[in-house]
């Protein structure tokens, strides 16, 4: 019934490739992240409809697993190396690390929120 958003990275192991944060984000005092998502991604609705809004962003609200992701996606680090961070931080709540992030990394990609680099 629906088609699956093809990819580029599509035979790509998720594993070696870098995550890039594609929205503005703010850090509580607590280290949770809230992403700001623009409401308005068209550049030409954008332009019009954008400053005449009151709220131009949704604010997605993180737990620290991740906002913790969140934070590591720099353009340097792999989602592999990501994994490994979260693991080493959060111990067993990480567990399984690797399967979590990964599967994460593909909702922030489906949503736009992160491309990647090889």
């Amino acid at each position: 019934m629906f088609k699956k958003k093809k990819s580029e990275y599509d035979g790509l192991n998720i594993l070696d490739l870098i995550p890039i944060r594609m929205f503005e984000f703010e850090v509580q005092e607590d280290e949770k992240v809230t992403l700001l998502i623009p409401k308005f991604r068209d550049k030409i609705l954008g332009k019009y409809l954008q400053p005449v809004i009151k709220k131009k962003f949704y604010k997605v609200k993180l737990d620290s697993l991740g906002s913790f992701v969140w934070t590591q996606c720099d353009g340097r680090t792999t989602v592999n190396e990501i994994a490994e961070r979260l693991r080493q931080k959060f111990g067993a709540e990480a567990e399984p690390a690797v399967d979590r992030v990964a599967k994460f990394i593909q909702h922030l990609y489906r949503g736009d929120c992160v491309k990647f680099s090889i």
